[in-house]
């Protein structure tokens, strides 16, 4: 009997989200990543397989410590500025197979108020 372990659980949750989300150029895929130190955050058009546009805590120019749910918030008001900019207004959000709650939350949220819609 295999021994499952927590990012086998998270993995076979992300397949089974990542069936039914496709971003398209009009509507791209919003997909985030939480490690025990950073978050980050992307926006990616399956249609042709590229990364539209991403942040991260791992940066030089985001100074606070980015493993709790203040940088979450604040990086998700970054993605949406950005995103603004580059014409994007409305996303879909891909969880990436992490529970909705705590960073993944507060990212959203933090999205949300800068100005993304989903």
């Amino acid at each position: 009997m295999a021994k499952t372990t927590k990012q086998s659980t998270r993995l076979r949750r992300k397949m089974h989200i990542r069936k039914r989300i496709h971003g398209t150029a009009e509507r791209p895929r919003l997909s985030v990543f939480r490690s025990a130190k950073h978050f980050y955050g992307q926006v990616i058009d399956d249609d042709t397989h590229s990364t539209l546009l991403s942040v991260s805590t791992n940066t030089k120019d985001f100074a606070q410590y980015g493993g709790n749910k203040e940088a979450a918030a604040e990086l998700g008001k970054i993605l949406a500025g950005k995103a603004i900019e580059k014409g994007i207004s409305t996303v879909i959000f891909d969880r990436n197979g992490f529970l909705y709650h705590g960073r993944i939350k507060s990212f959203a949220d933090g999205a949300r108020s800068g100005g993304l819609k989903f």
